[in-house]
């Protein structure tokens, strides 16, 4: 899988450890879905970018902590000759968010990082949360995710 990860803006200070957490979290949903082929855009921003974000395309007024979107989210013609790379579309991560959250659950700034990107790329292809059952299933994928990313939720900043 090809991840492509920016930052917007250009000078965010992304704390050590941030970008790999994201790739490794990545790179397993590619493993465990079989997206060899496939192709993710990451870009790790603030919560005024973020909110932004949510406020034009969600109709929500307030930071988040990820947005995804989607590129195959309805049924696109398929291009004869075309790249052989699945596009999933792109996740924008807020750094802030990461961290605070991470604080808050009293878990590491790696393991939030992770789970969000987890979280993000499921809705890549396809999980949501609004119905129940939804909801149910999208957790158990995550959970399986992070076990076979062998990170836990007990996670502790210095572990």
């Amino acid at each position: 899988m090809e991840i492509i990860i920016t930052n917007e803006p250009e000078q965010l200070a992304v704390p050590d450890g941030l970008e790999d957490a994201v790739k490794l979290a990545a790179e397993k949903v590619s493993e465990l879905y079989g997206l060899k082929n496939a192709e993710v855009s990451v870009t790790l921003t603030d919560d005024a970018h973020i909110h932004e974000l949510n406020k034009t395309y969600r109709g929500v007024d307030r930071p988040t902590d990820v947005l995804s979107f989607a590129l195959t989210e309805s049924e696109e013609p398929e291009v004869e000759g075309g790249p052989e790379t699945e596009i999933l579309g792109d996740l924008i991560l807020s750094v802030e968010r990461v961290a605070a959250q991470a604080e808050e659950y009293g878990h590491s700034l790696r393991r939030e990082a992770a789970f969000l990107t987890v979280h993000g790329m499921l809705h890549l292809l396809g999980y949501d949360h609004i119905e129940d059952e939804d909801r149910e299933e999208m957790e158990a994928e995550q959970r399986t995710v992070m076990d076979a990313l062998g990170i836990s939720r007990e996670e502790r900043q210095n572990g």
